[in-house]
């Protein structure tokens, strides 16, 4: 049984919760969280304390931590618990600064203790069984990585103001899924950014449409299009073309029936939001955390892959910028 310390309360606090009682071979003990109301009705659900960061760390029971905390304090946390000697599951992006990420990634390093990054989609069904295709050499040596992200509303520009900005908030995911899929590093980045949904996300300095073109050593490319709009639902899908095929993974809808008549074929809208569209994956991530701890194995996500996708999501925000392509 792994004894966990949660940081965070929220939304995704409360999916990890869940998952973890649901695992069967993990219990969380505490958690801490600045809003005391929130993490006192997550405590009491799942039988955990509140507690503060220096009583959670502290505790020997405590064999791992979750850090779902606010982005902000992702870094501090994840220092803090190298330094306690804790099992580290970090939700994206470790920080917006890439100096506190490599901050950080030394802590981890000196104190050897495993660190997980929490790019979910990896550990999406459809997007892994493609992953796999890929390496089983399905459609031969991949050529281009086409990613679409489209939420289904923006985010309060409140939120905006702190996070980062498109690339390093909602980006970053699509950044790693590329590398993912890619194989190699991406060595060169040009960016488009506009704001075409609410006018207030640009007086904040930040995109709400962009559109990122990669390539990499050996001239492979990836597309990556990303939306805070999207009327019909949350549109996740990835397209991989080889020398062989092509690949893709589309949205995933509610049902799979569809209405044909004289007028119109029509079938459900993708799923609403990333809670939904992400359920699974959620579960499965946090499944192959605890797998890799039980059996001593390497993380499935690194910290340094976290590195990695900030070091893109900085190379798109200067290229969006100067207004041309950056070398990686």
């Amino acid at each position: 049984m792994i004894t966990f310390a949660q940081f965070g309360a929220g939304r995704i606090g409360a999916i990890h919760a869940a998952n973890l009682a649901a695992s069967g071979n993990a219990r969380l003990r505490y958690v801490v969280d600045v809003n005391q109301t929130a993490a006192t009705a997550l405590a009491n659900k799942h039988g955990a304390r509140v507690a503060n960061v220096g009583t959670a760390l502290g505790d020997p029971e405590v064999d791992a931590v979750i850090i779902a905390s606010s982005t902000d304090t992702h870094a501090d946390l994840a220092i803090a618990a190298a330094k306690a000697g804790k099992a580290i599951f970090c939700e994206k992006p470790i920080d917006l600064s890439l100096k506190r990420v490599d901050a950080c990634l030394a802590a981890v390093k000196k104190a050897k203790v495993p660190m997980l990054v929490g790019f979910n989609r990896r550990f999406d069904p459809s997007f892994a069984a493609l992953r796999q295709r890929i390496l089983d050499g399905a459609i031969g040596a991949v050529e281009q990585v086409i990613v679409t992200s489209r939420d289904p509303g923006p985010p309060p520009v409140s939120y905006l103001k702190v996070s980062g900005g498109q690339f390093r908030d909602m980006t970053i995911h699509d950044f790693d899924m590329a590398r993912w899929l890619l194989g190699e590093e991406p060595s060169e980045i040009f960016a488009y950014g506009s704001c075409l949904v609410d006018p207030a996300i640009g007086k904040v300095g930040d995109t709400d449409s962009v559109m990122i073109v990669m390539k990499t050593k050996s001239g492979k490319l990836a597309h990556i299009n990303n939306s805070r709009r999207a009327a019909y639902g949350y549109d996740q899908r990835i397209e991989v073309h080889g020398a062989k095929g092509r690949l893709l993974a589309g949205n995933r809808t509610a049902t799979t029936v569809e209405q044909a008549d004289a007028t119109n074929v029509s079938a459900d809208k993708p799923l609403h939001f990333f809670l939904e569209r992400y359920a699974d994956a959620y579960r499965i991530e946090l499944a192959a955390f605890l797998d890799a701890l039980a059996n001593q194995k390497p993380m499935p996500v690194g910290a340094e892959d976290g590195r990695r996708a900030l070091v893109l999501a900085e190379g798109a925000a200067k290229s969006l910028r100067t207004g041309r392509p950056v070398k990686l």
